[in-house]
């Protein structure tokens, strides 16, 4: 199926695919993703893999992706795919996996990435999130990399009529002579599970249509120039990684250099070399936790200056979960004298309902933070600045401004009866435009319970200042006590100020106590095995959270690598609720 090249001593020898090139940009016009790969095959850019030590193991130009794409497309039609057709995709990143989804695409199949293993939940816990999606895309195919194939067979045999094949056995089809069909633009393009779907997955359908005006607010939004380079190292079944960082590439005709997720997480740094390397301006995107991780992984000993130069690090883009300034500061200290500019930071805000992006800030502007009275956020919904003359001490609350809403798309913060809310008054927010999704697959009681009248439920809850949005979490995740709101991620930043702890060892949510009453209840990753330092260190945590939020809590101390993920890596509250309420997450035993 791919084009085959033999590794062994040849590593310094593979040339990447250059940054620049004779094909005049595109980043408007296309029908669909085939007529975008189409263009940019016409070119010599591509994708360019590398393993965990940033080396150069294969160049796969947008021509080669093409030609295997269009094989993959006669074959999947000579195994009986129709138009239609969902195809799941273990998203490894690599040229397999690229092949496959664009020849799902040629095909006029929906595939449907989902995700590899992480480290967190195991083999039974992976089998049952693979089952889940599986049993919502109800798939003709599944195509996996062959050391996972038992895994995923496991899995498939909650959909019987669904095939299973790993890479080796797709390049053994025959190919098809019938005529490829010709998609339009209104045609469902692929369907995207989202970093959270797991008991209960939904899978976005995304058309061609939405698909290509969300790639074309990427190319406006961060004003793509002619030596612009992207690198990633996110995961090809999380919406950022897909559409940002290997569909945006082929649309917007850009080559990127790719680490693969896995290798991302062994050694963090390899990031930052792929990015140092390119002699244009680099283009990257990560959450929060992937800045933070490196600033944790450089040593104060390293000669920063030295080993990295991201003087030329154009855009340093932050979504996918709540910007932390702190943490960016924090990632500032360690490399600004690498070259890095705070500058090159640029918030986003986008979920997989919108295709990815719903707003980008500013290239240039940095992290702009808006301090909000923490009282009036929490008692009445206003997120205005602390008064001048306040005769006590005012906690402050810092958001991020997350930018404008990409051209050709709308944004408006709502009241709970759906009214349009003032500047600076928080509520849920809405968003439409040709981006929002066409509906979840087979589920019209949740696309009707978040689309109405072309407007888009995102279900996070934020503000407008100037038209800038500033989200301030998920409407299901707040914490309601006594009439008042809290979010937990700040109940969770307070114990992290606490030695020892760091972002994701903790999980804040809601429980009923048995007198009826709601109560905050923190669930904490505790390494330390004798008893006496536990119940300390519970004292302590409790005693944290009072200071800062004036909450008593409900503090449980659990084993390391306790708290479930999403499939991206983030910490999944809901679901920890959930195995705490069950008795499947169990705390250690400390006496009162």
């Amino acid at each position: 199926m791919l084009h085959e090249l033999t590794l062994a001593g040849q590593a310094s020898a593979i040339a990447a695919t250059p940054t620049t090139d004779d094909l005049p940009r595109r980043i408007r016009g296309f029908a669909t993703l085939g007529e975008a790969l189409d263009y940019a095959a016409k070119g010599k850019r591509g994708f360019n893999f590398h393993d965990a030590r940033a080396t150069l193991v294969r160049a796969y130009t947008f021509t080669e992706l093409r030609s295997d794409a269009l094989s993959v497309a006669k074959k999947l039609i000579g195994a009986g795919i129709k138009p239609g057709d969902r195809i799941a995709l273990i998203a490894e990143t690599g040229p397999e996996f690229a092949a496959a989804f664009f020849g799902a695409i040629y095909a006029g199949a929906w595939p449907a990435p989902l995700p590899l293993p992480t480290s967190f939940g195991g083999r039974e816990g992976y089998v049952e999130q693979i089952r889940n999606q599986l049993t919502s895309c109800d798939p003709h195919l599944v195509l996996t990399p062959g050391g996972l194939i038992s895994m995923v067979a496991e899995a498939a045999q909650a959909v019987p009529a669904a095939c299973v094949l790993d890479w080796e056995a797709v390049a053994a089809l025959a190919e098809s002579d019938a005529a490829l069909p010709q998609a339009k633009p209104e045609d469902v393009a692929y369907l995207q599970y989202s970093s959270g779907s797991t008991r209960f997955p939904h899978g976005v359908a995304v058309t061609h249509h939405a698909l290509l005006a969300n790639l074309e607010g990427h190319a406006v939004g961060h004003d793509i120039r002619d030596d612009d380079r992207l690198v990633s190292w996110l995961p090809w079944y999380h919406d950022m990684g897909l559409v940002g960082c290997m569909l945006s590439p082929v649309a917007n005709q850009m080559s990127t250099d790719y680490l693969a997720t896995e290798d991302f997480a062994r050694r963090p740094l390899s990031w930052l070399t792929l990015i140092s390397r390119n002699e244009g301006h680099s283009l990257s995107y990560s959450p929060t936790f992937g800045y933070d991780i490196c600033a944790r992984r450089v040593s104060s000993q390293t000669d920063v200056a030295h080993k990295f130069d991201l003087s030329r690090w154009r855009i340093a883009g932050n979504g996918a979960d709540m910007i932390r300034p702190d943490v960016m500061q924090h990632f500032v200290d360690a490399f600004a004298a690498a070259g890095f500019k705070a500058s090159a930071f640029l918030p986003s805000y986008g979920l997989a309902e919108a295709t990815l992006a719903v707003s980008i800030t500013p290239v240039g502007q940095g992290i702009v933070t808006d301090l909000v009275d923490e009282r009036l956020l929490a008692g009445e919904g206003h997120a205005e600045a602390p008064a001048a003359d306040a005769k006590r001490p005012v906690r402050y609350r810092a958001f991020v401004n997350c930018g404008k809403v990409i051209p050709g798309h709308e944004l408006e913060v709502r009241d709970e009866a759906g009214q349009p809310l003032p500047d600076r008054t928080i509520g849920r927010v809405f968003f439409k435009g040709p981006s929002v999704m066409a509906g979840y697959f087979r589920d019209e009681v949740s696309t009707a319970a978040c689309l109405k009248d072309g407007w888009l439920d995102t279900g996070d809850m934020g503000y407008l200042v100037d038209g800038s949005i500033y989200i301030v979490g998920r409407a299901k995740d707040m914490i309601i006590i006594n009439g008042k709101n809290h979010w937990p991620q700040d109940i969770e930043w307070a114990i992290e100020q606490l030695p020892g702890f760091k972002q994701g060892d903790i999980a804040a949510f809601s429980i009923t106590q048995d007198n009826g009453e709601e109560a905050p209840a923190v669930l904490v990753q505790c390494r330390t095995s004798d008893a006496d330092e536990r119940a300390k260190l519970r004292d302590a945590i409790k005693a944290k959270v009072r200071s800062i939020t004036g909450m008593t809590c409900v503090v449980e101390l659990v084993p390391p690598r306790t708290l479930p993920r999403t499939s991206s890596g983030k910490l999944s509250r809901s679901k920890a609720r959930t195995l705490y309420l069950s008795g499947q997450i169990q705390p250690f035993d400390i006496a009162a």
